[in-house]
């Protein structure tokens, strides 16, 4: 019997970091690293992989689905991301391409019964007032790492739906907040704590234990799991309890990023 495919859900991708510290979304400094222009932020490409799961289950899978994501390829500002899924029964295999390549692949599921919630996380120190270096040491196995907490407001839903062209109608209509939020806490756990030069996040797994409303807040708690060389590049393995209104898991996060790519460690 063949598999259902569901899909292909089609977005014009927009790069909503031209802007941002990580000069890797700036067009001009990733071509130095030999890339197309500018990266489309892996959360968002992330963020689209993250319509079928919620076109197949609805909030069933905002509430307590599991999802993971790689990223092969770079998807570039204005070009056409088109994301598949295949029902393999035990889930759904996801993937992400554009101009014929595979930009990203992964899967999603729904587990039958809430998972249990995660043993608490030790609280991190307080942020410091400037920022240290990204380093070997800053970025040490063990390091507790929070974020700025993050009110979840309409007008942030809202502008999340329109910079991603979602097309789901869920989040406006029940006041929920969209996926993508919450994995952009997995690069801030970084980014609010050291000071980053061009970085790339290549991977998440996460796990959801409840729904975002419009009108929490959310925190995280995080630690360092690992950091070490692979082909030239640095990375930095985190683990990452997001926490709605400072005690209530609503989600876990293994983030996986390129902390210093090889382009600046050769330097």
């Amino acid at each position: 019997m063949t598999a259902a495919v569901l899909g292909p859900y089609r977005v014009e991708a927009f790069n909503t970091a031209k802007a941002s510290e990580n000069k890797i979304h700036d067009d001009a400094v990733a071509r130095r690293f030999g890339f197309g222009g500018g990266l489309v932020p892996g959360v968002d490409v992330y963020a689209y992989m993250a319509h079928l799961p919620v076109t197949r289950w609805g909030r069933a899978w905002l509430e307590r689905g599991a999802a993971e994501c790689r990223f092969q390829k770079p998807v570039y500002d204005g070009d056409i991301a088109s994301v598949t899924a295949t029902d393999t029964g035990e889930g759904l295999d996801l993937r992400v391409e554009s101009h014929g390549e595979i930009c990203a692949t992964g899967r999603a599921s729904l587990p039958d019964r809430p998972p249990p919630p995660p043993e608490a996380f030790a609280e991190p120190p307080l942020r410091p007032a400037e920022r240290p270096p990204a380093s070997e040491t800053t970025l040490a196995v063990g390091t507790l790492l929070g974020i700025r907490p993050l009110p979840i407001t309409r007008d942030l839903v809202e502008q999340c739906i329109a910079d991603l062209r979602e097309t789901e109608t869920l989040y406006l209509k029940e006041g929920l907040a969209h996926p993508v939020i919450i994995a952009r806490t997995g690069n801030w756990a970084l980014n609010h704590n050291v000071v980053l030069g061009p970085w790339m996040h290549v991977g998440s797994k996460l796990q959801h234990f409840g729904v975002v409303h419009i009108g929490d807040e959310l925190s995280v708690r995080a630690r360092i799991t690992a950091n070490y060389e692979h082909k030239g590049h640095r990375f930095v393995d985190a683990d990452v309890l997001v926490l709605a209104n400072t005690h209530t898991p609503v989600a876990r996060i293994a983030h996986t990023a390129i902390w210093l790519p090889r382009q600046l460690s050769a330097a």
